[in-house]
């Protein structure tokens, strides 16, 4: 499905040993597993075609590499808005291992010790979309999930908790547009693997 209207492709990095493990991964600069290489050269074939004005990425290594090996490396503007969720005394620690602290934790409700908050993170998501508001035009992003969620989330004019509703597979692409006109963000496609 097409539009008329700028289209904001999101890709996710491609797998690591910690996204593997479901351990989180906000700060910590770990490599793609080769499953994880595998994946975003696949991208390049997935992602062919696209006409975009601009290549934003992540600062970490793990969204760089997957940009570069999609075939947008060359062009992409390193951006520190878009680096993943920081998360504090949480980083590197799966779920499980915190729920066994804080039985009621969530993420997107309770924030991290000594990381961020959810309304830390939809702040700088906030930034990002006023930037592709201000260049009305097709940008491709390569950062991580819990911040694309957010993304997500605040450009449909959600809370940034809401970000806990949309799910990302790594290597995934989604696409944030408008319906009917500017005034009107959709999600367009989701997750697509």
């Amino acid at each position: 499905m097409s539009s008329a209207f700028p289209e904001i492709y999101l890709v996710r990095h491609g797998e690591t040993e910690w996204s593997l493990s479901g351990r989180h991964t906000g700060r910590s600069d770990i490599p793609l597993t080769e499953n994880g290489e595998a994946a975003a050269r696949k991208l390049a074939d997935r992602l062919a075609g696209l006409s975009v004005s601009a290549v934003w990425s992540s600062p970490s290594a793990r969204a760089r590499k997957t940009c570069m090996l999609a075939g947008f490396g060359s062009g992409a503007v390193i951006r520190e808005d878009l680096a993943e969720w920081d998360y504090g005394a949480y980083e590197g620690i799966t779920t499980k291992a915190i729920l066994a602290d804080r039985p009621a934790w969530q993420l997107f409700r309770d924030g991290c010790p000594n990381g961020e908050s959810a309304a830390d993170v939809g702040a700088r998501a906030d930034g990002v979309i006023d930037a592709i508001r201000q260049a009305p035009a097709s940008i491709l992003i390569f950062s991580s999930s819990h911040f694309l969620r957010v993304l997500a989330a605040r450009w449909l004019g959600l809370p940034p908790q809401g970000g806990e509703h949309f799910v990302l597979d790594t290597a995934s692409i989604s696409v944030l547009g408008y319906e009917h006109d500017l005034t009107e963000p959709v999600i367009r496609r989701w997750n697509q693997r």
